[in-house]
């Protein structure tokens, strides 16, 4: 939440910019929105003492202390994450607020600090960012959601963590020693290095992994796919319901259909009602004939 909403106090004071390439360079001009997205990419980020740190490290640690098959890969992959986590979310961060400023000349000038009703929301989310973590002891290791949770015996990972847990100071000292805050730190450095310090590295990386860049700009080409097998599959099935069922069955077969059976049947019935009288004379002993024969067979 504190990230989403810094990220809108930057949109708003670009006046609707979203492209991170045109930005850079706004710490100085937004501070307040800096520093909250500085705490919320660092609790993200999962450093030590911040809110993602206990619930991530929990996470990470509980998967190390699993013994169920598979759990050995899957903690190849959560450390995987934990540095993945941290390029991003740093790259963002100084794609934004440091560097030099891309941002158009034209809006420039008018970039400014977003107002009270953005910056006061941005430094109340900030504090439990900040301090949240303190209250995952009892959340975590205690009988909180005893009542709503069984955990098998197989899956004794968090338990074996809950023996090892002496408080706040002492999960933070046991998570320096753990390979996810340095990867982290690896995560920050390298997202430094590449976007800071020498950002022609991204433009080298870009030209010479031509098709991976394409790949990752295209999103894996999830949003083709969204708009051609959904957003136009569901209009053509529209269409389908639309021209077979709402148009020919429901129009067409029920309602005008019932309309023009009533229509038909009146048209046979008026041909009874000829005004001689030896027709309905004819049409009662007819009648009566019918009844008879249905009452004696």
């Amino acid at each position: 939440a504190l990230l989403f909403l810094a990220a809108g106090s930057v949109i708003v004071a670009l006046h609707h910019e979203q492209d991170l390439r045109n930005m850079g360079g706004l710490r100085r001009r937004m501070p307040i929105t800096y520093w909250t997205a500085l705490i919320g990419t660092l609790a993200l980020a999962g450093f030590p003492g911040f809110s993602g740190f206990f619930s991530k490290d929990t996470i990470i640690e509980a998967v190390r202390h699993t013994h169920i098959p598979g759990a050995g890969f899957a903690y190849v992959l959560v450390l995987a994450g934990v540095f993945v986590t941290a390029f991003y979310s740093f790259r963002l961060l100084f794609l934004v607020f440091h560097g030099k400023s891309r941002v158009n000349t034209e809006v420039e000038s008018h970039v400014r600090e977003s107002p009270a009703v953005i910056t006061v929301p941005l430094v109340m989310l900030a504090i439990p960012s900040v301090f949240a973590g303190l209250l995952i002891g009892p959340l975590v290791f205690g009988d909180f959601f005893a009542q709503s949770l069984f955990v098998a015996d197989r899956h004794g990972g968090l338990a074996e963590l809950q023996s090892g847990y002496h408080g706040v100071l002492s999960f933070v000292l046991h998570g320096l020693q753990g390979m996810a805050v340095w990867l982290a730190l690896a995560g920050i450095l390298c997202a430094w290095w590449v976007y800071l310090k020498q950002p022609e590295l991204a433009r080298w990386g870009k030209q010479r992994l031509a098709p991976l860049h394409r790949m990752l700009e295209y999103k894996y080409g999830f949003d083709e796919f969204y708009q051609g097998f959904f957003a136009r599959g569901t209009r053509g099935l529209g269409q389908v319901c639309d021209r077979f069922g709402d148009r020919l069955l429901i129009d067409g077969l029920i309602v005008n259909g019932t309309a023009r059976l009533v229509n038909w049947f009146s048209l046979r019935i008026r041909n009874v009602q000829t005004g001689y009288l030896y027709h309905y004379a004819f049409t009662m002993i007819l009648g009566l004939l019918i009844m008879l024969g249905i009452r004696f067979l």
